[in-house]
């Protein structure tokens, strides 16, 4: 019994950071579908795989940021500035492939693809490396 209530201490800052670590992933897909020039829910329902491929990518790519700023956080505060850093960090991802890539909007919205698996390879990349550089 001592070691089931031991366990269960933790669960006030599990919900805490998790519950936080949802409302950080919506707040980032609102922001991250403003900078965008077209509506990524919109061209998701509508079956265009390239904008699927994308959107999923950002969003695992946050997570992935997220979730090591979670682990690797001192304390609350801590956290919150680094789910903000990771956000900004993957916003500036995807201006840096806009800037190499400039037609990658369009092609999205044409449903290309390939032009979806670079922009969400990317964004997986970046939430990958901005996680491995959150550590003390």
């Amino acid at each position: 019994m001592d070691m089931i209530l031991t366990s269960i201490q933790g669960l006030g800052g599990f919900a805490l950071y998790f519950i936080s670590s949802v409302i950080a992933l919506f707040a980032f897909k609102f922001i991250y579908t403003m900078i965008t020039p077209y509506d990524e829910w919109a061209l998701v329902k509508s079956n265009n795989s390239a904008a699927a491929i994308a959107l999923t990518g950002t969003l695992i790519g946050y997570a992935i940021a997220l979730g090591s700023a979670a682990k690797n956080s001192v304390n609350y505060v801590d956290f919150i500035v680094w789910a903000v850093v990771a956000l900004i960090t993957q916003v500036l991802a995807y201006l840096i492939v806009r800037l190499f890539m400039p037609l990658i909007a369009s092609r999205i919205e044409k449903a290309e693809v390939s032009a979806g698996i670079v922009l969400g390879g990317v964004s997986i990349a970046i939430g990958i490396l901005n996680a491995a550089c959150m550590t003390y």
